[in-house]
């Protein structure tokens, strides 16, 4: 535990989180809304933070009522924790075990710090010990020391589903992350679980065609425009041609001249 716990120091948190990882305005405002998002939309009465580092999710979900509690395995982390939430944060690693049960479980960027040999330990302990679990973990950041156990999305629910949970497709997590989900212990038959991701597909599949009518409208009309536009600027030279005594006589300009006016007139 100490040479883990070493590895995460105040080094870690100044350059390893894409941005200084500390008591500010925007770290507190960021779990803030994570913790109004939780309480609104999953509404659980007992929380456990897997890696908690500063407290910052904790504190927000006892300053909304929550009954949270976190772990984290970094002393310099719990040391930064608000002294009036340091009794609920407790230094202890997740591949030790937890035990009670919590109604949600929290997991945000941790399992990648581990090795692909812990991780199946790891998620045992998080679905022994939770009804739904808040999950996320970066699909793409390879270059970031610590991380040994980077996976796509599938993999997670593909593990997850081994255990039980099946992610809420109805639940938009992506406040926390863009890659966050939702995952729920639950019994579900192979015929309903098809059918819930048929349904997402197909909603998903409306909204890509949606987004690009809304993209490709534009630039159609944009380019009609610019065609009707070059269409009266040809009409009207060739009504000004047509008007000039030179060529007024011919009656090969006459019938053109028809035909154009004929054309401009379906397009009116």
């Amino acid at each position: 535990m100490r040479a883990v716990s070493s590895t995460y120091g105040a080094r870690y948190f100044e350059q390893s989180c894409g941005r200084p990882y500390r008591r500010d305005d925007f770290w507190l405002a960021h779990f803030g809304r994570v913790a109004d998002w939780i309480v609104a939309t999953l509404e659980p009465e007992t929380v456990l933070d897997v890696g908690c580092a500063m407290g910052f999710l904790v504190e927000a979900l006892r300053d909304r009522g929550v009954d949270a509690y976190g772990i984290d395995v970094s002393e310099y982390a719990l040391d930064q924790v608000r002294p009036d939430i340091r009794p609920f944060c407790t230094q202890r690693s997740i591949l030790d075990g937890l035990d009670r049960h919590y109604d949600l479980l929290t997991c945000i960027e941790v399992l990648e710090h581990l090795t692909p040999e812990e991780e199946a330990r790891a998620l045992d302990h998080v679905c022994a010990h939770a009804s739904d679990v808040l999950f996320s973990s970066t699909p793409s950041d390879f270059d970031e020391a610590t991380h040994w156990n980077v996976r796509p999305p599938e993999h997670w629910a593909a593990a997850f589903a081994e255990r039980g949970f099946f992610r809420d497709l109805d639940l938009d997590a992506s406040l926390v992350t863009h890659w966050a989900a939702v995952f729920r212990r639950e019994r579900v038959s192979a015929v309903r679980l098809v059918a819930r991701y048929e349904r997402r597909l197909w909603h998903l599949q409306q909204d890509a065609r949606g987004a690009r009518a809304e993209r490709v409208a534009p630039e159609l009309q944009r380019e009609l425009d610019e065609a009707l536009a070059a269409a009266a600027e040809v009409r009207a030279h060739y009504e000004a041609l047509c008007r000039s005594r030179t060529f007024r006589y011919s009656r090969l300009p006459r019938r053109v001249y028809g035909r154009v006016r004929s054309l401009a007139g379906r397009r009116r």
